[in-house]
């Protein structure tokens, strides 16, 4: 039998503390060469829209897996999500399908789950001051998530849609648990001004943040601006300072921060000092010095997925959640 788990299903079961602890972990295992998956498959749709897939294997806990996961941009206009994914679990033994589970919450999580990593081991230790761009899913799932690993006295949220921006901070007014007090800034520079961490969670093709805003020692966590033709980032800033990423392999393919900076050759292939993973594994530094500029370059990648999907399936087995059917 296979078990089928919604959105509400997945909700339940998603411990976010263990979540963060199963990204540390999986990261770690990536950079370490104990997991296997190919850089993201993705096929353009139609001007701007695409479908990713996205397969890995783990050896600890033994998991295999697949998202499958579309984005859509003019889907707000009819209702819908722009981002849309379905996670599939495979037995690693004999590849029988275990699971079938909506991605986009976990999509959403895991993403937020990493930067948390990343905040954890690359932010400076005097970091009090949280700033974000963008008011969409990923502005509100790492507002929730980054709460758990740093003490936070103040959020800055900054969007060029004031009417995102306002539900936003409804939004983060009435979610529960949350401590940190969140004000809206009235531009990208208020808010990147003496922030700690910056985190980019923008749809922006073009670059929403600029290097001489930034504050020494700051970390900046750029999770939008996944595709060649996409930059969030001032390219002075991509080229000059400390570039860390998840996978380096995506990175020299499907991040336009980086792939159209070798173009311009503002850098090279080398400029990118290390895969977060490494970090986690202490194979090379995080920060180099307390004053420096640190950037986590996040793309996504499918272990994350499929390690997320794994500690759901389990639970759901525990709790007994979920539906079973068959094809058969």
């Amino acid at each position: 039998m296979t078990l089928l788990l919604n959105e509400s299903d997945v909700r339940a079961l998603l411990k976010i503390p263990e979540l963060i602890e199963t990204m540390e972990r999986t990261l770690g295992q990536f950079s370490t060469g104990r997991t296997r998956q190919p850089v993201r498959t993705a096929i353009e749709v139609s001007e701007g829209d695409f479908f990713g897939i996205m397969p890995a294997r783990l050896e600890s806990p033994a998991a295999l897996g697949a998202k499958l996961v579309t984005v859509f941009h003019r889907n707000d206009q009819r209702g819908l999500p722009s981002h849309l994914a379905v996670i599939v679990l495979l037995d690693p033994a004999t590849g029988r399908l275990e699971a079938v589970m909506d991605g986009r919450y976990i999509t959403a999580m895991r993403t937020a789950a990493a930067s948390a990593v990343a905040v954890r081991w690359l932010a400076h230790a005097n970091a009090a001051v949280l700033a974000i761009l963008g008011s969409g899913v990923q502005a509100r799932s790492h507002l929730e998530v980054l709460r758990l690993v740093r003490n936070f006295g103040e959020a800055r949220v900054w969007s060029p849609t004031a009417g995102h921006l306002a539900q936003f901070l409804d939004s983060a007014g009435s979610a529960s648990g949350s401590s940190i007090p969140v004000r809206a800034a009235v531009s990208a520079e208020e808010a990147v001004c003496g922030a700690g961490v910056i985190v980019l969670a923008t749809s922006s093709g073009t670059p929403v943040i600029e290097n001489d805003w930034l504050k020494a020692g700051a970390l900046v966590v750029s999770v939008g601006a996944c595709r060649p033709n996409m930059r969030e980032m001032d390219p002075a800033l991509v080229a000059t300072e400390r570039l860390i990423v998840d996978s380096k392999a995506a990175a020299l393919i499907e991040s336009g921060d980086v792939v159209q900076g070798i173009r311009e050759g503002l850098f090279r292939e080398d400029h990118i000092a290390g895969e977060l993973g490494e970090v986690v594994a202490k194979k090379i530094e995080g920060r180099t010095s307390t004053g420096e500029v640190v950037i986590f370059k996040s793309l996504g990648i499918a272990v994350e997925d499929v390690a997320a999907a794994e500690f759901v399936y389990e639970c759901a087995l525990r709790e007994g959640k979920g539906k079973e059917f068959s094809f058969s």
